[in-house]
């Protein structure tokens, strides 16, 4: 529960730092200005402004003594850098730090479903030219980003209605459909192909990985007014109370769904054993997942999983009990140089 706030808390510290970096050289070239009127150009609160101010009296140059530090003089509500530190030279890049940019920029303009890809060639393309960079030997591939991938990208951004051939795990089955593509994107490491699905009549996301078949039609894509985009800042899967939810009761060594699979609840049990309860898409996904696990998991609820469990486990070991089919038994091998003239055997062997 903590991880998504230490998302959010980074993110605010790395948007004061940027905002810090800024304030300096805007102040120089603004002596006097109003405290107000900065605020209003940089888009934050007076309050958060003079936050920012106080934590600027204390940043500085390594010593970090009196003379070292940024520093300040206020006329009422006016603000004047007397001392800058140093912060008003342009930012330089070492080879390194550039080095890295070009891989992060690289990185994003090959992430699916970045909005605006032009502005992040752009940026590439100057830090490449003024780090003498361009054509630098560096390969950037992301973990979800195949061949596949590539060639349904490829399609998506051709604007066509395309025909797939689809694995949904969910259900184990294969099935053909015809979707209009929205957009491709990446989440957590997997690629996906977010489109409205005739077949569905909804919106749909279509892993690339489970894409058997990819067809491109003649006709273009035809998105309905009614699509809309899934919100995917939590992840692929959001449980809601429409979904079954059923209760495990587990070991010490199957604790790890806990922190894989979004639980809603989970509690101590008797000695070592736990129970967790999780919502999933269905109970034909969920005795899947319950089989291929370990002998410390019981299902506890609901009984209909429990009874498709036991029937399908029932069924693996008599699959095991029944004897081998007995193979026919095989002719003898004849030698021909040995065997007699005219062995109807040796003559079919010879022709």
């Amino acid at each position: 529960m903590t991880r998504p706030a230490a998302r959010s808390g980074s993110r605010a510290s790395a948007d004061r730092l940027a905002r810090l970096l800024n304030l300096v050289p805007y102040l120089l070239a603004r002596p006097g200005i109003e405290i107000a009127e900065a605020a209003g150009d940089l888009g934050v609160t007076e309050r958060q402004l003079r936050e920012d101010l106080e934590l600027l009296w204390v940043c500085g140059l390594p010593g970090y003594g009196p003379g070292d530090l940024i520093d300040m003089a206020f006329d009422g509500d006016r603000v004047t850098i007397t001392y800058d530190a140093g912060i008003d030279r342009p930012l330089r890049l070492t080879p390194d730090e550039a080095l890295a940019l070009v891989v992060a920029l690289r990185m994003l303009a090959e992430t699916p479903g970045v909005a605006n890809r032009e502005a992040v060639e752009r940026a590439l393309a100057k830090i490449e030219d003024a780090g003498d960079l361009v054509g630098a030997p560096v390969a950037v591939r992301l973990p979800g980003d195949t061949p596949r991938a590539e060639a349904l990208r490829a399609a998506v951004e051709g604007g066509k209605a395309l025909r797939i051939t689809y694995y949904t795990a969910a259900r184990d089955e294969t099935t053909e459909r015809v979707i209009d593509p929205l957009r491709m994107l990446m989440v957590g490491g997997r690629a996906y192909v977010e489109a409205w699905c005739r077949r569905a009549e909804a919106v749909r996301l279509f892993r690339a990985d489970r894409i058997d078949a990819v067809t491109e039609l003649d006709e273009p894509a035809t998105v309905p007014p009614q699509a809309v985009p899934h919100d995917l800042t939590e992840g692929v899967f959001r449980p809601s109370a429409d979904l079954p939810l059923i209760t495990l009761r587990i070991g010490r060594g199957e604790r790890w769904i806990t922190e894989y699979y979004p639980c809603e609840r989970v509690e101590a049990g008797d000695g070592d054993q736990w129970l967790v309860s999780l919502r999933v898409t269905d109970l034909g996904w969920a005795r899947r997942f319950v089989l291929g696990l370990g002998p410390e998991v019981t299902v506890v609820a609901p009984v209909e999983l429990a009874e498709q469990v036991r029937a399908t486990a029932a069924a693996a070991l008599d699959a095991y009990a029944a004897p081998a089919p007995t193979a026919a038994p095989r002719p003898p091998e004849v030698d021909p140089e040995r065997a007699p003239s005219g062995d109807p055997a040796v003559a079919g062997r010879t022709q």
